[in-house]
């Protein structure tokens, strides 16, 4: 649209009066003339002023275009305006991104006020505490943590060190750290954070070294006490036989030393590589080795039965898979009282999936104890493991072996009516032999 100065306006205005003034000859024709050009120049400026004022009352509308007088107070505005619209598109993307970060956030994020009232909180301070981030905006945050520590906390506003506390939920501790900090006069920022996990790592990784340093004491305590009695005692005072059976029992308690280390290596090894390169695997191979093996440990004092499926391959690490198979052997014949049985199965459960199972009727395990039996050192009868010669590591190795396979350790146990433990494998596992 042309843009039309006023002086312009005006200008012509004036150059028409003269014309009508010159061609008439009348003492008013210019004058008439003039006026009915400014009249018709001020319904021109009041229709976009109209116009203006509309849409500064409604901004949401198309601004009207800048022309006359308007011009040099409109186009910078509309430039702004536009600058300030992008600008704002912008921040509320942020504002958005930042929003959907914050309930992303698996720790409880709460904004309050100086007198700790709710003013946002993100979906995770629903699930840790138990306040609803659509619902309790504009409430005392206090009101829901009901804790006489924690109130002397909040209102004491030390809080260069966090709060901890320990939690009952559903018959489970839950440990829970409280952050708060104040980020502007006017707001405080407060995170709750779910330790659990944490603690649970830290009581485990305590209990670990705890335990390894108790199998070690062991062994290494009836070797140094043969070594002293044949060290104090005089040749003569020990007789070849029982110089032999002092042997004998040390190389028992250094073989076991040998056993925890290498078992050891062994976790760290699975805990810390990625199963690479893995190849078809017959399982019945190793199910023959293995059957040899059990039978031979057994000596004849248990009922087996084998249910083998000889042309079931799956992909995987043949040494790797022969050591979760057999340590679940293993145990089945350690833990069943003499003419019990066991049931071996290898082939697809009722879902296709292949699966390895050892079923026994054995001593059973109580349920308080079979979520903790993978644990590395955890026993449930601390002096049958030992006597049974294991080191406490088999199903803890057995556990992460199944991991780097895709494989899932099932185990279902009842005290006193014995135990069934699964390895179950994805679909995708089986293969043919090439």
């Amino acid at each position: 649209m042309r843009i039309i100065k006023p002086f312009l306006i005006l200008a012509i205005g004036l150059l028409l009066a003269f014309l009508a003034q010159y061609l008439h000859q009348g003492s008013y024709t210019g004058l008439i003339v003039l006026g009915i050009w400014l009249f018709i120049y001020l319904l021109w400026d009041n229709y976009h002023f109209l116009l203006i004022k509309r849409w500064v009352s409604h901004p949401n509308q198309s601004p009207p275009a800048s022309v006359g007088r308007y011009e040099d107070i409109l186009t910078p505005t509309y430039k702004t305006i536009r600058s300030l619209s992008s600008h704002l598109k912008d921040l509320s993307q942020l504002n958005q991104n930042i929003l959907w970060a914050a309930n992303a956030f698996p720790a409880a994020v709460v904004i309050l006020d100086t007198h700790y009232i709710i003013r946002w909180c993100n979906k995770a301070t629903n699930t840790l505490l138990h306040i609803d981030y659509q619902k309790d905006v504009g409430y005392n945050v206090l009101n829901y943590i009901r804790s006489p520590k924690f109130y002397d906390y909040v209102i004491k506003q030390d809080w260069s060190t966090p709060y901890l506390c320990i939690e009952e939920r559903n018959g489970h501790p839950y440990h829970l750290k409280f952050e708060l900090m104040q980020y502007s006069s006017e707001n405080i920022l407060l995170l709750c954070f779910d330790n659990t996990q944490i603690e649970k790592l830290r009581t485990t990784q305590q209990d670990f070294i705890a335990n390894v340093s108790h199998e070690l004491r062991t062994p290494l305590t009836v070797l140094s006490g043969f070594l002293e009695t044949l060290r104090e005692l005089p040749p003569e005072a020990v007789s070849p036989e029982q110089r032999t059976h002092f042997e004998h029992l040390m190389q028992e308690q250094a073989n076991r030393m040998l056993a925890i280390v290498s078992d050891l290596l062994t976790l760290s090894t699975l805990e810390s590589t990625q199963l690479v390169n893995p190849q078809p695997v017959p399982v019945i191979s190793l199910l023959e080795q293995a059957k040899r093996q059990i039978q031979a440990l057994s000596a004849g004092q248990h009922h087996f039965s084998w249910d083998i499926d000889e042309n079931l391959v799956i992909n995987g690490d043949a040494h790797e898979l022969n050591s979760a198979m057999t340590n679940l052997l293993t145990n089945a014949v350690r833990y069943t009282p003499s003419g019990g049985t066991i049931e071996v199965y290898w082939g697809l459960n009722d879902d296709g999936e292949p699966t390895f199972s050892v079923k026994d009727s054995g001593l059973g395990i109580a349920s308080s104890d079979l979520h903790r039996i993978t644990e590395r050192f955890y026993r449930v009868d601390k002096s049958r493991s030992r006597a049974s010669g294991g080191t406490g590591l088999g199903l803890a190795i057995t556990k992460h072996i199944a991991m780097r396979h895709h494989a899932k350790l099932n185990i279902k146990s009842k005290l006193h009516k014995g135990s069934t433990f699964s390895l179950v494998f994805p679909k995708e596992s089986i293969t043919s032999l090439i």
